[in-house]
C-alpha cells in the first residue's frame, strides 16, 4: 500500500525510470568514444560519495594497470574528513579514506576529461559555474546497471548506517561500470 507521499515520489521520478535505458545507452556511447586520462568525482561536500567513488575507481583502474588520474571535489566546506561510518565501510571494502580531506571544486580541477556528479543539479552547477561542457559531465547513475528509482545517488551524510551501506553498494555498481567504459 502506497502512502500519499510515496505515491507522489514515485510519480515524480517516473520519467527517470522510463528514460533510464536511453540515457544509459547515450552516456555509455559518449564515454566510450572519448579518451579519458583524468576523472573528477564531484558531490556536494566531498566527504562521502565523491571520495568513496574516486577511491573505488582509482583502485579498479590501477588493478588493470591503467594510468588514469582520479580526484574528487565538492561545492562546499574544504578540509573536512570523511565521517567515521564511511571510513569503516570503505575499510571493509578494501579502501582507505582516513587521510581524505574535502576540497572545493575549482576551474583547474574541472578541466578533467570526465566530470562525474551525483545528481542533475550538480551537473547544472558544474556547467554554469565552472564551464564544464555537457559532453564531459556524467551523472553517475546514468550508467548504473539495472533499474533505478531516481537518477540521484543519495547523500548519506548524517543518515543511519544502512543508508551508507546502500549508497556505497550503489556507488560500487556504478563505478565498476564506469571503469569498464573508460
Amino acid at each position: 500500500m502506497f502512502s500519499p507521499r510515496s505515491l507522489l515520489r514515485s510519480l515524480y521520478h517516473m520519467p527517470d525510470r522510463l528514460k533510464h535505458g536511453a540515457r544509459r545507452r547515450e552516456a555509455e556511447s559518449r564515454i566510450s568514444a572519448r579518451t579519458i586520462g583524468s576523472v573528477l568525482m564531484v558531490c556536494h561536500g566531498n566527504v562521502c560519495r565523491s571520495p568513496y567513488a574516486a577511491a573505488r575507481l582509482s583502485r579498479l583502474v590501477a588493478e588493470e594497470g591503467r594510468a588514469i588520474r582520479v580526484v574528487s571535489a565538492g561545492f562546499i566546506g574544504p578540509n573536512r574528513p570523511s565521517p567515521p561510518e564511511l571510513i569503516e565501510l570503505a575499510r571493509g571494502r578494501g579502501l582507505d579514506l582516513t587521510d581524505h580531506r574535502s576540497q572545493l571544486l575549482s576551474s583547474s580541477l574541472a578541466k578533467a576529461d570526465l566530470v562525474v556528479v551525483m545528481n542533475v543539479r550538480q551537473a547544472g552547477d558544474a556547467n554554469r559555474e565552472f564551464g564544464v561542457g555537457t559532453d564531459r559531465i556524467l551523472i553517475l547513475d546514468e550508467i548504473g546497471p539495472g533499474a533505478i528509482d531516481t537518477r540521484e545517488i543519495r547523500d548519506p551524510w548524517g543518515q543511519p548506517l544502512e543508508v551508507y551501506e546502500q549508497v556505497m553498494a550503489r556507488l560500487d555498481r556504478c563505478v565498476k561500470r564506469l571503469a569498464e567504459l573508460i
